[in-house]
């Protein structure tokens, strides 16, 4: 499986998918154009990490998504959420402008129906 990274841009967050350190991050804006074609290479990525019972931490650092990003964020932490209850080791770290209601808020809102290990985090 290859380490992923993908330059943000105006409308696409940047991504870094690090299978030997099993760190995940997405941070940015999330808007594309076409968000499944988007978070595609997410998915598979994540499926290879879930196959080889790798241990994952996803982190989301965006500042800003759409409604279709915001469907793939949910398949994602869903996905990491069947994997821990199988026994994989998988956890999501949230982090959130604290004058950031709406983004508070939204990892809140990922994070209620999930038991895996939910972090919100604060940064300016």
């Amino acid at each position: 499986m290859d380490r992923i990274e993908i330059k943000g841009t105006k409308v696409s967050p940047e991504v870094l998918l690090d299978p030997s350190s099993g760190v995940a991050e997405i941070s940015g804006e999330s808007y594309p154009e076409n968000s499944v074609s988007f978070y595609a290479p997410l998915m598979e990525w994540l499926e290879g990490m879930i196959e080889s019972k790798k241990p994952i931490e996803f982190s989301f650092k965006l500042d800003y998504f759409n409604t279709s990003s915001s469907k793939c964020i949910i398949d994602i932490v869903n996905k990491l959420d069947k994997y821990h209850g199988e026994g994989g080791k998988a956890s999501v770290k949230w982090y959130y402008d604290e004058e950031d209601e709406d983004m508070l808020e939204a990892g809140e809102d990922f994070s209620v129906d999930v038991s895996l290990p939910f972090e919100m985090i604060t940064h300016d």
